[in-house]
This record gives structure tokens, sequence and C-alpha cells, in this order.
């Protein structure tokens, strides 16, 4: 392992530029409310069993824009249910924009808001601690599964809160994504924290395969436009690199020869695809639905 490297997580700043910069730079957002509004209405259906109030949980919930585009479909599935919402995530300046976001909205009041400033980790032992026998109708983890340091602990305790008819969804990048091959070729330079960052939705289908647990899944096609990580010095490329390895400035801190390594592979097919001069990283991410064990 290169020890000179450090993750990108631990620069929080650095690591909301190079996020938002990956959003402005890929169709991330895009392929996301196409799923949620053309695919996760018939998932959502047959959630609740009837009841007048349902309870969800939105682990790494982020800014909550995708949170409301679901609750939206929620809204015209379940029309008159109210809901009550856990709210998990451990960045500041996140929740900020999450309670902004919700104060701008006139027709929420069917949702209580429940803010937890915390990991998914630090939910559970507070869950536990609290010994809450309550149970979820929903629960979603959209691309927050590289932050847990054990994925398979993690699925599992989450999964073990859902009421009957309850359903889990997953987002995380494609195995077979530019991310899958890059982790794969370079999981041992660039994962150095403690968590599991290098994670793709192959991994969680082969835990779930591996406890016989059924599933369905779906791909959702994504693109990003990395064409500014090959000009060198580019402020906007270099930042896409960080968001790419995982690593806090890539450029200065990596050795030459797993730089030239790494710049090559983004540029290979297996990773990308060039036309009219730009490069386009296969970003596919793919959902992950998990029934309730009740």
């Amino acid at each position: 392992m290169a020890s000179s490297l450090r993750s990108l997580v631990y620069d929080d700043n650095r690591y909301q530029k190079a996020f938002h910069l990956f959003l402005q730079r890929s169709s991330e957002h895009q392929c996301m409310q196409d799923f949620i509004h053309n695919i996760l209405p018939d998932i959502i259906d047959s959630i609740g069993n009837g009841k007048s109030s349902l309870n969800v949980i939105g682990v790494g919930s982020g800014d909550g824009r995708m949170d409301l585009e679901m609750f939206s479909e929620l809204r015209l599935k379940h029309p008159g249910v109210t809901v009550a919402n856990e709210v998990v995530e451990p960045s500041s300046q996140q929740l900020h924009s999450y309670k902004m976001l919700v104060s701008q909205k006139s027709d929420l009041d069917y949702i209580t808001f429940q803010w937890n400033k915390m990991t998914a980790s630090e939910f559970e032992e507070n869950w536990k601690l609290k010994q809450t026998t309550k149970k979820a109708d929903f629960i979603h983890m959209i691309q927050m599964l590289y932050y847990v340091k054990n994925v398979q602990e993690t699925v599992t305790f989450f999964r073990s809160l859902l009421d009957k008819n309850g359903k889990l969804l997953i987002i995380l990048v494609s195995g077979e994504s530019g991310w899958g091959k890059l982790w794969q070729t370079f999981r041992s330079q660039f994962c150095v924290s403690d968590i599991s960052q290098c994670v793709t939705t192959e991994d969680v289908k082969n835990i779930l395969d591996s406890e016989a647990v059924h599933y369905k899944n779906y791909v959702l096609p994504s693109e990003m436009d990395i064409t500014e990580c090959f000009t060198e010095g580019d402020e906007s490329g270099e930042l896409l690199l960080d968001f790419l390895t995982e690593v806090d400035r890539f450029s200065q801190t990596a050795k030459p020869q797993l730089k030239a390594d790494v710049m090559k592979l983004l540029r290979d097919p297996l990773c990308s695809r060039e036309t009219d001069g730009k490069v386009f990283f296969n970003n596919n991410l793919e959902v992950i639905v998990v029934d309730s064990a009740l």
C-alpha cells in the first residue's frame, strides 16, 4: 500500500467540492431521477400494507434532493398516508442543505423529520442502545456504502429493521462500470482508509447471494465527462481525479508510475469512451432492492 496517499474523505471541504463538480460533469442525478419516477413507484406500491403511517429511513441522505423526489412518488402511491422520516447524515453541510430545502417546500406537512447527524454505524449503536422496536417500511441507502467499515454488517442491520412488505433500496456504482475496473486494478493503492470505499454492487450481490437473500436489480446507465483530467494542472481535472481515486490531491501525492497507470486505464475502453475530443467515463449505477425477511 502506498502510505503517502491520504483518503479524500478526511478533507470534507475538498471532498464536497469534488463531489459537486462530479455531479456537474456526470448524468448521475438524472439517471437516478429517471429511476425514481419510472421504476420506483412499482417497487413501493406494496409497502405499508394499508397502514395510515409509514416509517422511512434515509441512510446517507446528503442534501435531501433525492429523498424529496422519492417522497413525491410515495405520496402519489399512498395518498393520505403520513410519514415518519429518519434522516441519517454525518455531514453538517449536507444536513444543513437538506433542512433548508425542506424549509422552502410547502407541501411536506405529511412528513415529520428526525434529524440524525451521525454515521450509519453510530445510528446502529444508538438504535440498539435505545432498544427501539420500531420497524421501517422503506429504507434507502444511496451511494453511501463506500463510507461504512463493514458492508455486510451494515446491510444486515438495516434489513433487520424492515417491517413486513418493507423494502431496502441500495444504489451503488455497478461492478461493470469504469469504477469497477478502476477499483479492481488499484484497490490496494486507493483504499487507504478504514472504510469500505472501493465497493460496487457486485460486492453487495455476492454478500446477498451467499446468504440466499432474494433481491431485484436494475442498471442505470450514466456517464461522466473526465476530459479535464488529462490537462496537467487543470483545477477541475485535479478535483475529478481526487474523486475518481478517492485520494486527496492524487496528482501531487501519487508516485509517477501509479499516476501514469491510472491515467492510462481511465482512457481505456474498459473504463471510458472517447468522442469529439472528449473522454466519457462509464459511471453506470445499479439499484438493488431487498425485501423484508419477515
